[in-house]
């Protein structure tokens, strides 16, 4: 066989032997006909919320499974196709095989990274918090780049964003923002952009156009609902009330209806300024705290289970994710899977997916994996 079409047959196990990994594809097999058979018994809707858990846990596995099953016949007849025409030297069908084996290639890369977000929270919407880091302006504008690049991705995929909070900076960019991201597995997407992110470039601030490093972190949680249990004490918050405001400093209303809570054990701090009432942004920003508190304990157990640590510390070296280079070359990589672009100018304009399909394969395997990109 050709050694294009070996190519493809090689990239295309290599994404389906990924979506097992993460299945746990015995595991698989087995707990869908534990669910098939549960389906068939009268009594499961005498509960119709955990009927419904086990409706779309079914949906889920019956999908990927099905999913890799489907590629795996296409690739076989594909390759029967391919030695057939080569052994009647018709290079016309052999090239129309080759054709077909990439476009599957394709799907199953695409198929691959929506088979990684198993996580129960992934199906969800979710915030993007970002806070520039130590550097004073150059930072700032750092962060508004970052609030401009997720806002960008976001829009790519089709995703809804909403801005919850917006701190303008001092002289320019912003000192802290969150978005809202609303979308089928938007959460279990942006998950893995949590952590600090770095900037070297020539500093437009600089009159003599010297290089800065700076640096803003990003917070990445789901937006839960009433059927994810987060016990809070009120005697635990801090409520601070202020004037919101928005990009350029402009004031959104005359009235101190933005509100800001501290979590005074955690230390975790949410804030929104996204409506006119305080009522509602209290009730907004309460919804906050209960996905931070439910991402951190989330957290804590993969921490547990992998060993590894978290991945929000502090703004500095030493802690990054990714780098983003400006000055003296042109490009973008992610410290973790190894991952890299030649053209920050389009990640900068939310070209983040194949970062995003690297860090969640590596957390299935628990090594850097090639990924193609996907669109």
């Amino acid at each position: 066989m050709r050694a294009e079409a070996q190519a493809l047959v090689d990239r295309i196990d290599a994404a389906l032997n990924l979506v097992k990994m993460s299945l746990d594809w015995d595991r698989a097999l087995r707990r869908l006909d534990e669910l098939n058979a549960r389906v068939e018994d009268p009594t499961l809707w005498d509960n119709p919320k955990k009927a419904e858990e086990v409706m779309r846990e079914r949906r889920r596995l019956d999908a990927a499974i099905a999913t890799v099953r489907e590629i795996d016949a296409d690739k076989v007849g594909t390759v029967e196709l391919i030695e057939l025409a080569e052994m009647e030297s018709d290079e016309a069908l052999a090239d129309e095989g080759v054709a077909a084996l990439a476009a599957l290639a394709d799907r199953a890369d695409k198929d691959k990274v929506s088979a990684l977000l198993s996580g129960e929270a992934d199906p969800l919407d979710t915030f993007i918090e970002i806070h520039a880091g130590a550097g004073g302006t150059e930072s700032q504008d750092w962060a508004e780049m970052l609030f401009r690049m997720y806002t960008r991705w976001a829009e790519k995929r089709g995703f809804k964003v909403d801005t919850i909070e917006y701190q303008a900076g001092d002289t320019a960019g912003i000192k802290a923002a969150t978005i809202q991201v609303k979308g089928e597995n938007a959460y279990g997407y942006a998950k893995t952009e949590s952590g600090v992110h770095r900037l070297v470039r020539i500093s437009p601030y600089d009159s003599s156009a010297r290089r800065h490093t700076s640096f803003s972190s990003v917070w990445v949680y789901p937006v839960i609902d009433d059927s994810f249990e987060i016990d809070i004490n009120p005697a635990d918050l801090k409520i601070d009330t202020y004037r919101a405001s928005g990009a350029g400093g402009q004031h959104v209303n005359t009235t101190d209806s933005a509100v800001r809570i501290t979590h005074v054990p955690s230390g975790i701090v949410v804030a929104s300024q996204v409506d006119r009432s305080q009522h509602k942004n209290r009730e907004i920003a309460m919804g906050m705290l209960k996905a931070r508190m439910y991402e951190a304990e989330m957290r804590k157990r993969e921490e547990a289970a992998s060993a590894e640590h978290a991945a929000k510390t502090d703004i500095g070296w030493g802690h990054q994710i990714r780098s983003y280079v400006l000055q003296p070359y042109q490009m973008v990589k992610d410290l973790r899977t190894g991952v890299t672009s030649p053209t920050p100018s389009d990640v900068l304009d939310g070209d983040l997916d194949a970062f995003i399909a690297a860090a969640l394969a590596q957390r299935v395997t628990g090594e850097a994996v090639a990924i193609e990109d996907v669109d």
